[in-house]
């Protein structure tokens, strides 16, 4: 079973995530996408770090993350990856929309081919006003076309707002 995990900054999301994960008693793998870009989010990755249990099998990938998923959703363990928004701004800064369309792609094929429970984590990021840059909107466009697209082929999607999950498709446990 495949579940989608939506909110905004610091809503719970990641951490809800960590505790469906957990829920489904098979070993972990956790792919991280953040990049390190400046100061400040280096101190998140570390906090991050440091709130994972240690037998969390991590893998740090920014940017092929459905080559990694497709390697790690066995039926022998529980993917949890954090997240979606973060890998696509890593595809956006790259400046190559072929580059995005082929990687998101294989980000979609490896949720439809995965044999075991995966976790995903993203920003909901379109329920404000409009973004003036086009970078900006590039972004939130790219972010609700996948978001509705994984929802799709989600069997859970949890949309969570200050700490609290509401469940807009599916059961509360993802496997």
């Amino acid at each position: 079973m495949n579940t989608l995990v939506l909110g905004g900054i610091k809503s719970g999301k990641s951490r809800l995530a960590e505790s469906l994960a957990t829920d489904c008693k098979m070993p972990i793998v956790y792919i991280a996408t953040a990049s390190a870009g400046d100061a400040e989010m280096q101190q998140r990755i570390e906090h991050h770090k440091k709130s994972r249990p240690v037998e969390w099998q991590v893998v740090e990938e920014p940017v092929h993350l459905g080559r990694m998923i497709k390697l790690h959703a066995t039926e022998q363990s529980c993917v949890l990856v954090d997240c979606l928004t973060l890998w696509l701004t890593n595809l956006l800064m790259q400046q190559n929309n072929q580059l995005l369309q082929q990687l998101k792609t294989e980000l979609i094929e490896s949720i439809r081919q995965s044999r075991g429970p995966v976790i995903l984590v993203s920003n909901e990021t379109s329920m404000g006003i409009v973004p003036m840059g086009e970078l900006t909107r590039q972004f939130c466009d790219e972010a609700g076309l996948l978001h509705q697209e994984l929802a799709g082929l989600c069997d859970n999607v949890v949309l969570t707002v200050a700490g609290l999950p509401h469940y807009l498709k599916g059961a509360k446990q993802p496997g």
